[in-house]
Order: C-alpha cells, then structure tokens, then sequence
C-alpha cells in the first residue's frame, strides 16, 4: 500500500488532505514559512496518532505536528513530511473543579478551556493575542508565556501531567495530576517546550486558578523606563502582590497601533514616550483601585508617573487590552520583518532598550525599530520592519548578542522553531547542547519528530 492508502487506513479517507487540500497547512500565520506536506492527517484519539507515528517511524518519513498554527518561528513548517493536526482533538475530557484541574486533548483551544472553566469560576491564566486560536499541544510544546506570568508562570507552571505518543509510537502516560512526585527523571518537564522533538504531546492535566472577581486596569505614562520596576514594586507591595500584567508600549508602538486598527484612540491626552497597562486581579471584593490610585497619586505628585487613567468599566479595559494584544498584527503589517523574542533581568529592560536602537540603526540606518514588552518578567518582543531582507540575520544577531550580554536569553516565550537555530549554535552552551541531541537521539533515533528544527544543526 501507498503511505497515503496506509494513512486512510488509520484515520479514513475525510481526514487524509494531499496536494491542493493541503495548501491551508502549507505555511504559518507570519507568512515566512512555506512548503507543501506529504499528507495532512487528522486524528481524533490518541490510538490514532500513535498509529501513523508507528507507521511513519518505519518508513522513515518526517512527522511534523501543527496546533493553531500561529507560531513566529517557523517551528510547525511541514515540507515534505506527515503533517498531523490536532485540530479533531479538542475536548476537555474533564475538569476536576474541587482540585482545581482540567483534562484537555492538544487541539483544545486556551479560550476553549477558559470557556469550560467558567461555570466553575475558574480559569485557565495563559493570556496572549493568540488565545482564540492557539490550542494545547501547541502551547506545551513551545512553553509559552504571555501577560499573566509575573502572577501565574509560564505554560510549564500550569501542567501536571502530559500523554505523549514517543517516535516508535508508544504512548507514554504521565497524566497523574500530582503537585509532587519524585519517582525519578522528570519526563513532563523534559516533553513541554521541546517543540515536539521528543514525543507529540496529545493530552494534558493542566492547573486551574480560581476566577478573578475582578481587575483593576490602568494605563500609566512615565517619561522613561528608569524607575519602572520600581513602580512595579510599590503597586506589588500596596495591593498584597495582585499584579498580573504589567506591560510596556513605548509611543512608536502607539502609533503603529494606529496603522492596523480604525478604532485605535490615544491612551491619554497628549503622547507619552512610556505608556504602561497594569493590571491588578480582585480576588474578593475589596479597594484595589483605591490602592492603585493612591499609589499612581503620590507618583505624580514626585513627577515620575506623568499620567495616569484607571478603566472605569469593561469597555475601557478591553480597549487598553486590544491596544497591547494587537502587537502581533503590528509587526507583520509589512514585510519584510524581523520579528524577535529575548529576556533580560528585569532590571536591565531600560538599558536594553536604549542600547538596542543605536546598535540595529548602524546596521539598517533606515530600519523601523519596534518594540514592546512584558516588563513584569523582563519579556523584550524586539525587531524591526527593513527595506533589505538580506540584513534580517545580522539584525537578528545584534538583539539576541546584546541579551546574552545582559545575561539573558536569546529566546524568552515563542520556541526556536527555524528561526533561531543561529542563535542556538552562537549561544547555547556546547555541553547543553551536545545533551539535548543525546536526548533527541535516544528518543527519535530515525530523527523523524520535527526535523531540522530546535537542535541546532552539526
């Protein structure tokens, strides 16, 4: 039998896609990304996936695996290989409201979870643009981040347990809902943010959090980034820790705002060169606003905050939070971009910032700097939109070269994916990387489970 008459066969006819049927999943959200797949399967059971991976496995044939698709780097790019959508596996098989967990499929979507949750008044914390379409398998597979680490933590902070289908088509069960757990290496950990070079992550047992009664959300305007930890410090301090989001916008970000959306308004009256949005979680009745405007007041009155306003309603909040999630569809309004993704200790976000600029526009003179941050966690999205695309690695190189200098990372929340391989050679210690091929090895010993990605190349 042909390898897609063997695919027909696990799955059935309707969920096999070839050729043009396949063009949807032949290049990513960003557009940079391009290649047709051998085949698109869809499985509906975890049976089903580890049959096709069994089946690619001896045939030695590239399995890539795609969840929502809104990836930046290129890390679900599935030329030439057996694409598998989790798209069929969306359901959450169970939410266990007294312990404050949930059972979910890989192609259940975050705002899907969240959904599910309510009735339960609880949630599921990862908040990023992408939450209406991102799904599970993909979230765990790159460790995502977003606005709510600096309360709730990353991806891999908020799992309990993974089902993982390995290279030779073995289910590996890890799906005890356990806070500790000690009985050996720790393989959960190992499988999320491994962008599905060891297993493809097909379940979850993920934590829920109980439902903010409320927010408290304030844009805030300083004149620079110097004292804004401390800021953030004060606020943390007056409200018993309730921070969930603190995000930095500087104005040309603003003003690229303004270039995708129609109802885009200014946050305050005049321009500001830093515009904050804080935002603070009610977990009970109380007066948290009372406590932000006290603390933003006695800032004014020294002069450090400039302006300051405080959302009245969900309207106005949801305005504040469509201004910073746009950031996505800003960057890639032109092409071409370099859309990149560092930390720095939090403390060093201004200094960051004020050395980046000078060192990209001796590179590009001409080139368009953006940048936008989640300030809380030291987070820096930096890139910038060039009118000459061969300069986009040297560009590249300078904004991660300068975060391993301020001892930080060239890759924060999005996964290496394609487009930070260079940066994995450059920067990752030799000895973690001659580990990491050890465990791709042992794992995927054909080297079928998304080639050519995240390890980088000999």
């Amino acid at each position: 039998m042909t390898l897609v008459e063997d695919l027909i066969e696990i799955v059935g006819a309707a969920q096999v896609f070839t050729g043009t049927d396949a063009k949807r999943w032949s290049e990513d959200w960003t557009g940079q990304y391009k290649g047709m797949p051998l085949a698109v399967v869809r499985p509906a059971r975890t049976e089903e996936v580890a049959a096709v991976v069994k089946l690619a496995n001896a045939r030695e044939v590239p399995v890539v695996p795609v969840s929502g698709n809104t990836g930046l780097n290129g890390g679900a790019l599935g030329t030439d290989s057996i694409m598998i959508s989790f798209e069929r596996m969306n359901r959450v098989r169970e939410i266990r409201a007294d312990a404050r967990v949930a059972v979910v499929e890989a192609g259940v979507i975050v705002d899907a979870l969240n959904t599910a949750t309510e009735e339960h008044d609880l949630f599921f914390p990862l908040s990023f643009g992408a939450s209406g379409s991102a799904m599970m398998g993909g979230v765990l597979s790159t460790n995502a981040g977003g606005a709510n680490v600096l309360r709730y933590g990353n991806t891999r902070d908020l799992c309990l347990g993974l089902e993982v289908v390995l290279a030779d088509g073995r289910v590996m069960d890890l799906m005890q809902a356990l806070h500790k757990d000690n009985s050996g290496f720790d393989l959960r950990n190992l499988m999320i943010g491994a962008e599905g070079q060891l297993g493809l992550i097909t379940a979850a047992v993920v934590k829920l959090h109980p439902r903010p009664v409320d927010h408290v959300t304030a844009m805030v305007a300083m004149d620079s980034l110097e004292r804004s930890c401390e800021l953030l410090n004060a606020i943390q301090d007056a409200s018993d820790s309730a921070v969930v989001a603190f995000e930095f916008m500087p104005r040309a970000y603003i003003e690229g705002h303004f270039l995708v959306s129609l109802d885009a308004r200014e946050p305050f009256e005049a321009a500001h060169p830093v515009n904050l949005l804080v935002e603070l979680a009610v977990m009970s009745p109380g007066a948290l606003e009372d406590v932000l405007e006290e603390v933003l007041a006695e800032w004014m009155e020294e002069g450090a905050v400039t302006d300051a306003v405080i959302a009245q309603n969900e309207a106005q909040r949801t305005e504040m939070w469509a201004r910073r999630e746009a950031a996505a569809v800003i960057a890639f309004r032109q092409q071409p971009v370099l859309s990149a993704d560092v930390a720095v200790p939090r403390e060093s976000v201004a200094a960051y910032l004020d050395e980046i600029e000078p060192r990209l526009r001796a590179i590009d003179p001409s080139c368009e700097v953006l940048s936008v941050a989640h300030l809380g966690d030291g987070n820096i999205h930096c890139g910038c939109h060039t009118k000459d695309a061969s300069l986009i690695p040297a560009l590249r190189a300078e904004i991660d070269a300068l975060a391993v200098e301020m001892k930080g990372t060239f890759s924060a929340e999005h996964g290496i994916g394609l487009s930070k391989l260079a940066a994995m050679a450059r920067f990752k210690d030799p000895v973690a990387q001659d580990v990491m091929k050890a465990i791709k090895s042992a794992l995927d010993p054909k080297g079928i489970l998304n080639p050519g990605k995240t390890l980088a190349p000999e």
